[in-house]
């Protein structure tokens, strides 16, 4: 009984006053209940564990234990309360304080990685990005593997988030080549996720941006069902909801509702609403595609709101462009222009680029449906030049062709030609995306 209901003894240990017992107890059935993928329970009982710890006087000892209980309750955190959630942070807030007294200790370098990832949720890339300087400096320092891998991990990510897309593809090749599957397995753990599910996922959507669609989708797609094997609920709803939106940005509305309702089943089953509040954004975005705009429109809103309610900021400009994508297949041009705006605002406060020039093009398009061709040709410039400064050739495209398009429409077909012919050719031969083949009619109309 003391291995199948640990829970039982922690709380007559805890009636009994024998709290280091109640402690140990409640810990071993949180990492039990991890174990058999009960995430919420496991926070639950991690939280009780905490609550008899603060009963014994403060020392070295309780200090360790605390860090270990407030390490792996944050982790859980993440998935059954949201990765900008307030108790997130605070829980991490705490173990940073604990693994800085302790002297860093090298088997607790999930907890910079994870205030990485509470700070990159909440918008505070810069501080994100900070920390994962710091975890890299201190891993290389101690030649410590599992450290270098969640280090490049959180610089890839954090990196794609801020547009530098060709370092965030080192960064998370090298968290790839790093990663050990045996020796590196209590990371999964420890750090809440599956560092090797969370690299490729991320990896994908910093090719498609750079331009490799075709190796971006083909390791989205290998990626989920190794996520299924690990029977790791939340680096499969991560993994999912990554994909998601690298089939939304692809346009490929049959596959994007297949896998919103994987990532719906996933998140809805265990209580994770980080990644539910996602589904649904998608979802909604799914039916306004197919010809539900009211519907779906009201989803997107929903979602979005749902979203930004656990503190989140993190991706807000991308779903107020699908929103404002919506508006402009309602014929509500003006609130498209409204959504694009506030978008816009947040990328500058936050440094979340990733998307700018997508939404200086979108931005563009609405203005010209308005008929303000020059604006629509200022945006589609500063597009471009986004696109450009970050080497994201998908985006470089996009906007060349929004470009090439209006050059065309004024008469001025050679400038069109020579301005888009340059960044169809350098993307491979013989593949095709809904981007290239618009691309590809548009060169023929201007020839």
């Amino acid at each position: 009984m003391a291995d199948s209901q640990p829970e039982f003894f922690a709380r007559h240990y805890a009636e009994a006053g024998l709290i280091e017992k109640s402690v140990a107890c409640w810990g071993k059935a949180g990492h039990r209940s991890v174990a058999r993928a009960a995430v919420a329970e496991a926070a639950a009982q991690f939280e009780k564990g905490l609550d008899q710890l603060a009963l014994l006087p403060d020392s070295p000892q309780r200090q360790r234990q605390e860090l270990e209980l407030c390490s792996s309750l944050s982790a859980a955190l993440r998935a059954v309360k949201g990765q900008g959630a307030p108790e997130t942070g605070r829980v991490y807030g705490r173990a940073r304080e604990l693994w800085e007294q302790l002297g860093f200790p090298s088997e607790f370098v999930q907890i910079p990685y994870g205030q990485s990832r509470y700070h990159a949720h909440r918008g505070e890339l810069d501080l994100a990005q900070r920390l994962d300087e710091d975890l890299l400096h201190l891993s290389r320092q101690r030649n410590d593997q599992s450290g270098l891998v969640l280090g490049h991990l959180s610089s890839g990510v954090n990196l794609m988030f801020s547009g530098r897309f060709v370092s965030s593809r080192s960064h998370l090749e090298k968290a790839l080549a790093l990663f050990n599957p045996t020796f590196h397995r209590p990371l999964v753990r420890h750090a809440g996720v599956h560092p090797q599910i969370f690299a490729r996922a991320y990896l994908a959507n910093a090719l498609f941006c750079l331009g490799l669609p075709d190796q971006a989708l083909v390791r989205s797609a290998a990626n989920i069902p190794e996520a299924r094997e690990l029977a790791h609920p939340p680096s499969l709803a991560g993994g999912l909801a990554i994909g998601v939106r690298l089939l939304a940005l692809l346009g490929d509305i049959a596959a994007l509702a297949e896998w919103v309702g994987q990532l719906f089943a996933v998140a809805s089953e265990h209580g994770f609403p980080h990644w539910r509040t996602q589904g649904e954004i998608y979802h909604g975005w799914v039916k306004v595609r197919t010809g539900e705009v009211t519907r779906g429109t009201s989803l997107l809103r929903g979602g979005l709101a749902a979203y930004r309610a656990g503190g989140v900021e993190l991706f807000v400009p991308h779903y107020l462009d699908l929103l404002a994508a919506a508006c402009e297949v309602a014929g509500q041009a003006e609130d498209g222009l409204s959504l694009l705006d506030d978008a816009l605002r947040i990328v500058e406060r936050t440094g979340e680029r990733w998307f700018e020039a997508e939404l200086n093009r979108h931005k563009g398009q609405l203005a010209l449906s308005q008929g303000d061709a020059e604006t629509a040709d200022e945006l589609y410039r500063k597009a471009l030049s986004i696109a450009r400064e970050q080497e994201a050739k998908l985006w470089e495209l996009r906007a060349a062709v929004s470009l090439a398009q209006l050059h065309r429409d004024r008469g001025r077909c050679t400038e069109a030609r020579d301005l888009l012919k340059p960044v169809y050719d350098w993307f491979t031969e013989g593949f095709d995306t809904p981007d290239l083949k618009t691309a590809k009619t548009l060169l023929d109309e201007l020839s």
